[in-house]
């Protein structure tokens, strides 16, 4: 039993394989900001203690696999994340207010799976899902037209 976390009281390995994506899965994760997105989310995660093994963001949803502590319930921590995370980006990216109206980025649901001991196969899985996106040709949504530009963001 190795790669223990602790709390004061208490010993665990809790991971969880998390996708989430933003409202409509508009593909916007890949423009400009996919880099920011990643910075906001390691900091986020960092405040609440949450150890980030491997991420992942697809054009149109992310991939994480996560050790949470039991002290947050997984409700309350994609509350959190999902939450600081857009008014993170729209304060950042005031133009995208535009596209996604009274500050939400990220749609309501998301993905979660305990691990246990698939951990290796789920961090390939979230390595290569880029590749994988790539083959199958996902669906594209319409993209709306920046307010300011006249032209698509990417």
């Amino acid at each position: 039993m190795d790669n223990k976390n602790s709390l004061s009281h208490t010993k665990y390995r809790c991971h969880y394989h998390i996708v989430f994506a933003p409202k409509y899965r508009r593909q916007v994760i890949y423009g400009k900001i996919k880099k920011d997105i990643g910075v906001m989310l390691r900091k986020l995660c960092e405040w609440k203690g949450v150890e980030i093994i491997e991420a992942e963001a697809c054009p149109d949803h992310i991939h994480m696999l996560e050790t949470i502590p039991p002290k947050l319930s997984i409700a309350q921590f994609m509350g959190y994340i999902k939450g600081k995370s857009s008014i993170m980006i729209f304060d950042k990216y005031a133009n995208l207010k535009y596209k996604y109206g009274n500050r939400v980025f990220w749609c309501r649901g998301y993905y979660v799976d305990t691990v246990g001991k698939n951990k290796t196969a789920i961090e390939e899985y979230i390595r290569n899902q880029i590749q994988e996106d790539l083959a199958y040709e996902q669906i594209t949504m319409k993209e709306y037209l920046d307010p300011f530009t006249g032209s698509k963001e990417k």
